[in-house]
């Protein structure tokens, strides 16, 4: 199995764009390329205000393109304690602006006709064990009174692989190549009218109360407003609010190319994608290529500058193993690579935006299903400095100026956890 540095779904562009020299004005400057990066300012290019895009590396290279390709509702947290803890109304925001958000990423797609292979399949949130289904129907009520589109599936029914028990399937969304849409939105957002740098790293960001300064390495940018959409790595400018995001490495492996046949003998007759109801989730799906795609299970966290680097070599091999534990009809396929990146998880576990300054705004709008979520989120963040009334959906997620609680995203708890997982992955065999 290699490690790669890069992604594994999408060669890079065969050309960047100049990093900035010297001091520039603008309207408006977006600060990280990323799919909500992008979203925001192809909405401010579009509307006629001049804006100016940073990013350190190239558009799209961070976790727009490294991962699993699921575009989904999820909120990114377990519903039945949602629904414990939030009043009813707030959770009926959260999954209308979550399925709005799926809706906008199939319109980038058709409008800016990006080739990035997506599927309107939905997803299947299945359950491994007895314990799990259990908890999937309780997920259901939740989510089904919350407006949500799901509804629980039986494992055979659905055509979900053997030892996949049911689970909720979501019937909105999908999978896609995430690889091949970040190139096709970048060309998209160069092609705007908005003004790109790549290799342009943010150093510090200063409200200087009339407006901004961004400084970069080689250059500088004045401008009335910032948007911060730089996702894990936020924290490493200092206006950032503090305990904002905090960075956590994910990983995915793809296997060799694996005949339908294969697939129709352990049950996996749908080819529905999914992911377990772990507390660290697990996804599968099957490509377009004819190779299956699974990772998350353990987690890595790390701290501001984040390095460039693969998968850790122990962290791919347990993934292989759960794929074999999961898969055993599957046991001889062997895995081909494995790539990763760095996603920002909120101290509330839910996505968030917000001011970090009367002229910054900020989003996080990740925490490992924010795919179209961040997307949809630099758009209503847009049209926000732009002056219009505050979006529904961007007031559902809205943290204003409040402080964030340390978040207990770290290794201690990733570890616990994924060591939860594996105990009652054990009790369920026995059972």
């Amino acid at each position: 199995m290699e490690l790669i540095h890069e992604t594994g779904w999408a060669d890079p562009p065969a050309t960047t764009e100049p990093s900035l020299t010297g001091e520039i004005t603008a309207d408006v400057v977006v600060v990280g390329g990323g799919g909500g990066g992008m979203s925001a300012a192809l909405r401010l290019a579009g509307s006629g205000t001049d804006v100016v895009l940073l990013e350190a590396k190239t558009l799209g290279s961070g976790p727009t393109s490294r991962n699993a390709g699921y575009i989904t509702n999820s909120i990114a947290a377990d519903p039945e304690m949602l629904g414990l803890l939030l009043r009813h109304e707030r959770l009926r925001d959260l999954y209308r602006y979550a399925e709005n958000a799926v809706h906008f990423a199939e319109d980038a797609i058709e409008r800016h006709s990006i080739e990035c292979e997506y599927r309107q399949e939905g997803i299947v949130i299945a359950a491994v064990s007895k314990g799990q289904l259990r908890h999937a129907r309780r997920n259901a009520k939740v989510m089904a009174r919350a407006g949500s589109s799901a509804e629980l599936v039986d494992g055979r029914a659905a055509g979900l692989p053997q030892g996949f028990l049911g689970g909720v399937r979501e019937g909105v969304g999908g999978t896609l190549n995430p690889g091949e849409f970040a190139l096709g939105l970048r060309e998209a957002t160069i092609t705007s009218g908005a003004r790109v740098y790549e290799g342009t790293p943010a150093l510090e960001i200063t409200d200087t109360g009339g407006g901004v300064l961004v400084e970069t390495p080689a250059g500088k940018v004045r401008a009335r407003k910032a948007l911060l959409t730089a996702n894990a790595y936020s924290n490493s400018l200092s206006i950032a609010p503090r305990h904002l995001a905090s960075p956590v490495w994910t990983s995915l492996v793809e296997t060799e190319p694996v005949a339908p046949e294969r697939l129709d003998e352990i049950g996996w007759t749908s080819r529905a994608p999914m992911v377990t109801l772990h507390m660290i989730l697990e996804s599968y799906r099957v490509t377009p290529r004819g190779t299956i795609v699974f990772g998350t299970r353990r987690l890595q966290t790390g701290r501001n500058p984040l390095p460039d680097r693969t998968p850790a070599q122990n962290v791919a091999n347990d993934l292989v193993r759960g794929f074999r534990e999961r898969f055993p009809g599957l046991r001889d396929i062997r895995p081909a690579r494995a790539w990763g990146g760095w996603i920002g998880m909120s101290s509330t576990w839910l996505p968030v935006a917000g001011e970090a300054s009367d002229n910054v705004l900020y989003s996080l709008a990740c925490n490992g299903h924010g795919f179209a979520q961040a997307q949809y989120v630099g758009d209503l963040l847009a049209r926000h400095v732009r002056g219009a009334p505050m979006h529904e959906d961007l007031a559902a997620i809205w943290h204003g100026r409040r402080r964030f609680w340390p978040s207990f995203v770290n290794q201690t708890t990733l570890s616990a956890a994924w060591l939860a997982d594996r105990a009652t992955d054990r009790l369920a065999v026995r059972a």
